[in-house]
């Protein structure tokens, strides 16, 4: 990341810093990390920052993380309705109600979004969700009742233990009883207990991932109203994690004897002798939320934007073997709605701070270091 300046870090044009502050304004520009002065942009090392989706109104976060093998689900409610919209990069997504999202289609708002690990399979846990949604009255209404609308998205996770116990309906409900408004666990949780990272040469070669969150809030100091988007991520991708503040490889690729990181890119310009395939091992999916009023089409929007936060934090993204999705959830509970670049924008910085939370939150499993383990052992290294 640019350390501030009027120059950008290849010396032609201004800097992000610059052009954040003249796109938004000081407060906007503030919330993201940086002042109203010359000086540099904070990076995104929030180790002492715990915020949370959680903080966006009207949204709930709940998990629920099975003790048999590492694997889960996690819930994002809005019991009063988002409007919502949904972004799909990689090439190997497995979803549920996206179609719906589109902006010419006739539902408006979504109740909830499910996160699941178990792949395929762990799409069945959305009908836990709407059972627990049916019986508090809460729905899209039709002549014969209420329907819950919920879209889902999954990651493979179901080479890490016992594939054949993943998430079904119960963990679903169960995810939902277990949701509130407070900070939610982080790591090895929900979506993020199986999930993997640096898989270019299988699991055996991978670092733990997991799930993060973070939020921004921004104050306009106009009139004094605020707004907050939030971002919870499940980080199980095929390449690395970066912090871009630094370049340093948080967890990743690691050595043939285990003990270090080598770099997926590294090993991509090397020409290493790559896999035929992956299909399956990977896909980073999540929410981002906003209590701005938007539409449906400014929810893909946001959605889209959301994704460069995918882009400044792993390397490489958006795969043939990752199936990428980001949803996008306003509940409309902020009297100020600025323009939606400003919203996709601190999207893409929660997003983020929320992929790399989920890597210095997770812990190791057997065979498989977090990144914890390896910054004890000076493994680190930048790309």
């Amino acid at each position: 990341m640019n350390s501030g300046g009027k120059s950008s870090q290849h010396g032609i044009g201004p800097s992000r810093r610059d052009l954040l502050r003249a796109s938004f304004g000081v407060a906007a520009f503030s919330a993201l990390g940086g002042t109203s002065t010359e000086g540099s942009i904070t990076d995104y090392n929030l180790a002492e920052d715990r915020t949370s989706i959680t903080d966006v109104l009207g949204i709930m976060v709940g998990h629920h993380t099975y003790a048999s093998r590492p694997t889960g689900c996690t819930v994002v409610i809005a019991e009063d309705g988002a409007v919502g919209g949904v972004d799909v990069r990689g090439a190997s997504p497995g979803t549920r109600e996206t179609d719906l999202l589109n902006p010419l289609n006739l539902v408006q708002q979504v109740h909830a979004v499910l996160l699941s690990g178990g792949s395929a399979f762990g799409l069945d846990a959305a009908t836990g969700v709407m059972k627990y949604l049916e019986e508090k009255g809460i729905g899209f209404p039709t002549g014969a009742g209420r329907v819950p609308i919920v879209p889902a998205a999954i990651l493979y996770d179901l080479g890490i233990g016992n594939p054949k116990i993943r998430p079904d309906a119960a963990a679903g409900y169960s995810a939902c009883k277990a949701a509130s408004n407070k900070l939610p666990a982080e790591g090895n949780a929900g979506a993020g207990a199986g999930a993997t990272v640096g898989k270019l040469f299988g699991l055996g070669r991978s670092m733990k991932g997991g799930i993060g969150t973070a939020a921004i809030t921004i104050r306009n100091p106009e009139n004094g109203l605020s707004l907050t988007v939030g971002a919870i991520i499940a980080v199980n991708a095929v390449g690395d994690v970066i912090d871009p503040s630094s370049g340093a490889v948080l967890a990743g690729l690691r050595s043939i004897d285990g003990h270090s990181m080598t770099g997926t890119i590294n090993s991509i310009l090397r020409g290493d002798n790559l896999p035929a395939s992956l299909g399956g091992m990977a896909t980073t999916i999540g929410v981002v939320a906003t209590d701005a009023v938007l539409d449906k089409a400014q929810a893909g929007k946001v959605a889209q934007m959301a994704h460069d936060g995918l882009a400044r934090t792993i390397n490489p993204v958006h795969t043939a073997y990752d199936g990428d999705t980001i949803f996008a959830l306003a509940t409309g509970r902020s009297s100020w709605s600025p323009n939606v670049t400003l919203i996709g924008a601190l999207g893409a910085e929660a997003v983020a701070r929320a992929v790399m939370r989920a890597v210095r939150a997770a812990r190791s499993i057997p065979g498989i270091p977090s990144a914890t383990d390896l910054a004890i052992s000076g493994a680190g290294k930048k790309k």
